[in-house]
């Protein structure tokens, strides 16, 4: 079975773009909320200096940056990870809903997602259009 039949229902492309965004929103929580509780268990009795501005660090600056230390399992690179993991969730469904119209043939709405996705790309990676 195919999980883009030729004709799928309308029904049934609501209940697989739903949880498309139940689990990523889901994923990305549980890995916000637990990088933070082993950042405040790490982090949380210091006391802040207000006096001194520190900009992010250039390592969570990037996507590999972020995706390395993930890997390295620093704190702060998995919060920022599941954020993006949150940001990517209504881009994925944005490129999911445009394959889902084009298994079912319509034209006019997959030529809509792919604009619409398109332009979302391109935000996110500062081309200007």
């Amino acid at each position: 079975m195919s999980l883009f039949p030729r004709q799928c229902s309308e029904a049934k492309m609501e209940r697989v773009l739903g949880n498309l965004l139940r689990v990523g929103v889901l994923i990305s929580a549980f890995i916000v909320s637990a990088a933070g509780v082993f950042y405040l268990i790490h982090y949380g009795t210091e006391t802040p200096d207000y006096h001194v501005f520190r900009g992010e660090p250039a390592d969570l600056q990037s996507l590999s940056g972020i995706i390395r230390d993930v890997f390295a399992l620093r704190r702060r690179g998995s919060i920022q990870f599941g954020i993006l993991l949150m940001m990517a969730t209504p881009i994925a469904r944005v490129g999911l809903s445009m394959l889902l119209f084009i298994c079912q043939g319509d034209r006019i709405y997959s030529a809509v997602s792919f604009i619409v996705l398109t332009l979302l790309i391109c935000s996110l990676a500062g081309i200007h259009l």
